[in-house]
């Protein structure tokens, strides 16, 4: 039956939150509604909303597939985008990238609302 997943993110300031997509990852909106943006690529989507609960969360919100990490890091890097570091059991960053048992390679950054994103590679 489930055929589809759409994420929605909050946003404290809509103005700022369309900023940071556009300025830091290259995204501009699909579709703008009354306190809210709709982001399409391909067959994914998501929408960012006014709200203010944004950047409550401490967890990942939503992650993005890269066929190469390494590239799109360095890219968003020099657009201003900090990747975060984290040490716990069981994982460790390094230069902002966990690399897990299998090989699967993750790092995480925070949008300019406080939600928790990722890229990641799969092995």
């Amino acid at each position: 039956m489930l055929t589809h997943a759409h994420t929605v993110l909050p946003a404290r300031d809509l103005s700022r939150a369309r900023a940071f997509y556009h300025d830091k990852l290259g995204l501009d909106p699909a579709e703008e509604h009354e306190g809210m943006l709709t982001y399409r690529m391909g067959d994914s989507a998501f929408d960012v909303y006014e709200t203010p609960n944004a950047g409550t969360a401490q967890n990942t919100q939503m992650c993005w597939e890269t066929e190469d990490l390494a590239a799109d890091m360095r890219a968003m890097r020099e657009h201003g985008v900090v990747f975060e570091d984290y040490s716990a059991p069981g994982m460790q960053t390094e230069n902002g990238v966990a690399t897990m048992d299998d090989g699967t390679m993750t790092a995480w950054f925070r949008d300019s609302e406080g939600n928790f994103l990722c890229l990641t590679q799969t092995a």
